[in-house]
């Protein structure tokens, strides 16, 4: 029975070897997985910086083209409406003359479509 006995605690003491690899390999999976982690994270981290980098160098890029066509576009505006109040003044007589031309030239006439009913 001695050898049995001495078989049995050889199977035991093979089986808490076998739980420290075991334990061993969980440790250096979950350590794995950290490190993963934190590298996904740093390389999110960089590409996150360099996109608002170029997204920051665009928008300066067309911040000034869209001031400067801006204020084209706002002088040019003034100007044509400056030079439409010009012309407003200048033809404001004129236009309120034809108008009440035309208000006293009207001739009054009965439609065509009315019909004399006789009772």
């Amino acid at each position: 029975m001695a050898a049995n006995s001495q078989g049995i605690q050889t199977l035991l003491e093979a089986e808490k070897e076998a739980a420290k690899v075991v334990q061993k390999a969980r440790q250096y999976r979950v350590q794995k997985l950290k490190d993963a982690r934190s590298e996904a994270a740093k390389e999110i981290e960089a590409y996150r910086t360099q996109k608002e980098d170029e997204f920051k160098k665009f928008e300066t890029d067309h911040t000034s083209q869209t001031s400067s066509s801006q204020s084209s576009i706002d002088s040019s505006t003034t100007t044509q409406l400056s030079d439409l109040d010009k012309a407003v003044e200048k033809n404001k007589g004129d236009v309120i003359k034809k108008i009440v031309e035309r208000v006293l030239q009207s001739e009054p006439k009965l439609h065509q479509n009315l019909k004399k009913i006789e009772a």
